[in-house]
């Protein structure tokens, strides 16, 4: 470890500092899509479809809109245009739930690209360091004299380890982190339309 940390003062350090840098930026959004897709938009979906469910075995649509509507999460919005359109016939019902879902479907999926392509990033930056540090202990050992050699080469090899070390150390959780959250997403998306059409 504490040749890592010496990694970011000597040679090779951009490397780890922009691999960092990327570690940083990729906790801001998962934290963020944590936020939206766990809390946001996933709890408390099942204590509000069995609200709207019995507002409207009971005939109480009014009541079931307005409970709908004074929601604030990508379920709600879509039950919300199913009844406040449902006396507009069914192709203004589905233009509203088409136009609620393409609003609501992107804020669902939102940055879990660039959260792959920044872990990708981290992996990518790492090998550049690796390749730099081999690159450092090969002129060692062909430019340096004898003595010196075996420092240099040292040198060579902790920078081309560590930045590797570094990069997969935040590219690895990122990656199963981005599949969880785009699991989630997904499934989401596919609720939104399956109850959408149950309601209707």
């Amino acid at each position: 470890m504490n040749t890592v940390l010496a990694a970011f003062k000597g040679e090779g350090s951009s490397f780890m500092w922009l691999i960092l840098l990327s570690a940083i930026i990729i906790l801001g959004l998962i934290l963020e899509r944590f936020y939206y897709i766990f809390l946001k938009s996933t709890v408390g979906r099942g204590n509000f479809m069995r609200s709207i469910a019995h507002h409207l075995q009971a005939g109480r649509l009014a009541e079931a809109g307005q409970l709908a509507a004074a929601q604030r999460f990508p379920l709600a919005n879509v039950i919300a245009a199913v009844l406040i359109n449902k006396d507009k016939g069914e192709k203004a019902i589905e233009k509203a739930v088409d136009e609620v879902f393409l609003t609501e479907s992107p804020r669902l999926s939102r940055y879990l690209g660039l959260i792959i392509t920044l872990a990708n990033v981290a992996t990518l930056l790492g090998l550049i360091g690796t390749v730099y540090g081999l690159i450092l202990a090969f002129d060692a050992v062909g430019n340096l004299p004898a003595a010196q050699r075996p420092q240099a080469l040292a040198k060579g090899i902790a920078v081309a380890m560590s930045t590797t070390y570094l990069g997969l150390v935040v590219a690895i959780p990122a990656m199963v982190i981005h599949g969880l959250l785009t699991m989630q997403s997904e499934r989401l998306s596919e609720e939104l339309e399956e109850k959408a059409v149950k309601v209707m």
